[in-house]
């Protein structure tokens, strides 16, 4: 049995020093290890189970977790049949009886990985480390593999300093880029173990600015599929057929104006639509204040010498406030992907047959996926221009989420941690991106409380070129951590 440690306050500079030296004398290291590995997430890696590349960096990982020999950790990788792998760890509380609470802090993370894309700085790839003045380069840096390593360190640092803490449990999955649809078994499986979860600590998340620590108040839905249009059985002389068999592309268009305004970008069928509450409306504009055109500027836009000028593209709006809502609670619609055209450099004069787009639609907080991925299925297939073949496949889906009420003791822990670290506020953000778990685990966890956080700010870029883990960042974030899970009432 774990003994009991006096109760004690977190010395917060020490513990910072704690953690600055873990990164720099070892999770760097270990991370610039892990970028090497292609170890995309199932979707983007159908032969992942023959490959190894997932086990491979669970199993680094939780080699790793061994080696810091924690008082009181627990840890083991846990397989079900036929699913992607996941590292589950444990650590004993250790709070004086005075203190002592049934409830558990679950921290949570993901090892798989977006595929590589093209773009990259010409010094960097995806699978090719690059540590620079303070960044680490490389796919899954930032999204997620830090996520254990710090989960970790925080433990440790109040581990160095005695301060009791309650139970806590870590889960780091390998499914998140595909939708987490491997996590809700591994969940019920694991639902006697994980106890009365009291905090979730999600470090898979983005931040505002690197100034100060950013809490996530929301994160989009997604419906995801390929919308496929065929016309002919093979490609045609352009110059024969055109004028009489209609292209596939310009049917795929007219399908898509059922879904989308092109003008505006607006997504069309009311039901894709919400609300946004009054609590993250009084956010959104705090948040706007906060970081003012920086919402915008900071993506990487495309410029070109206008005259002698440069001029560069344009944003939906100008406006911050309306630009956290177009991010974070509108829904919108992007095409990912194209198959049925060939290259330019290898594009004849041909009547291509077919044209099929892979679409992410982000879906606003509030708003269920399963119901939006029907519709959305209907409102493609129905009535097909020219009795074409129109096909809306391997559609999934996923609900986001919307924070629940932040507990005044939470609040106050954030506030405190963020001042101690970073000397500012802490700031809420909502996301546009989609993390599944949080809804499950909000399901599953009513009356838990989250804080969902992370390393990707301004330019990080995940899941682009150039994605980077901001380590000056990633350490204020780790002695935060641990600084709240030490107020947990």
């Amino acid at each position: 049995m774990t003994a009991r440690l006096p109760d004690a306050a977190l010395d917060t500079t020490q513990a910072l020093e704690h953690v600055s030296h873990a990164w720099d004398t070892d999770i760097v290291a270990r991370l610039t290890d892990y970028v090497a590995i292609p170890a995309k997430s199932p979707m983007f890696d159908s032969a992942w189970d023959a490959n190894g590349l997932l086990e491979t960096v669970v199993r680094n990982t939780a080699q790793w977790v061994e080696l810091q020999k924690v008082a009181g950790l627990s840890v083991e990788i846990i397989r079900l049949p036929g699913r992607t792998p996941v590292l589950f760890f444990e650590v004993a509380a250790t709070r004086s009886a005075a203190l002592a609470t049934t409830q558990t802090v679950l921290m949570y993370g993901h090892l798989d990985k977006q595929p590589e894309f093209s773009g990259w700085r010409k010094d960097l790839g995806p699978w090719t480390p690059k540590y620079e003045g303070g960044k680490l380069y490389g796919r899954g840096s930032a999204d997620d593999g830090y996520a254990a390593y710090a989960a970790i360190a925080a433990i440790q640092a109040l581990k160095s300093q005695g301060v009791g803490h309650p139970r806590i449990v870590g889960l780091i999955e390998t499914c998140e880029e595909s939708g987490s649809y491997d996590l809700m078994p591994y969940i019920d499986a694991l639902r006697p173990r994980l106890g009365e979860v009291g905090l979730v600590v999600c470090l898979d998340s983005g931040a505002g600015n690197y100034d100060q620590l950013w809490l996530t108040n929301s994160l989009r839905g997604m419906v995801s599929g390929v919308l496929k249009v065929e016309i002919l059985t093979e490609g045609v002389h352009s110059g024969d057929a055109s004028g009489l068999v209609p292209s596939s592309f310009r049917i795929m268009r007219q399908v898509l104006d059922r879904l989308e305004d092109s003008t505006s970008g607006r997504l069309l069928p009311a039901s894709f639509h919400c609300e946004v509450p009054s609590e993250r409306l009084a956010q959104a504009q705090a948040t706007a204040d906060i970081l003012g055109d920086e919402i915008y500027k900071r993506f990487p836009w495309a410029h070109y010498d206008c005259g002698g000028s440069t001029q560069f593209a344009l944003p939906t709006t100008t406006d911050p406030l309306q630009a956290l809502i177009n991010r974070t609670w509108n829904p919108t619609l992007s095409v990912t992907g194209v198959e049925g055209m060939p290259e330019l450099s290898n594009a004849g004069n041909v009547l291509r047959p077919y044209t099929a787009f892979k679409l992410s639609l982000r879906l606003p907080p509030l708003v269920e996926a399963a119901p939006a991925v029907a519709q959305l299925k209907a409102l493609l297939e129905d009535n097909a221009p020219y009795q074409a073949r129109v096909t809306f496949e391997k559609a999934a889906g996923a609900t986001g989420w919307n924070a629940p009420t932040t507990a005044p003791w939470l609040e106050s822990a954030l506030d405190a941690a963020s001042k101690a670290h970073f000397g500012a506020s802490c700031g809420f953000i909502g996301q546009g991106g989609t993390i599944p778990l949080m809804n499950m685990l909000s399901l599953g966890f009513p009356k838990a409380q989250m804080m969902v956080c992370g390393v990707l700010g301004p330019k990080s870029n995940a899941h682009g070129p150039n994605e980077f883990l901001h380590v000056p960042y990633a350490k204020k974030l780790t002695a935060a951590v641990a600084q709240v899970i030490a107020s947990l009432p």
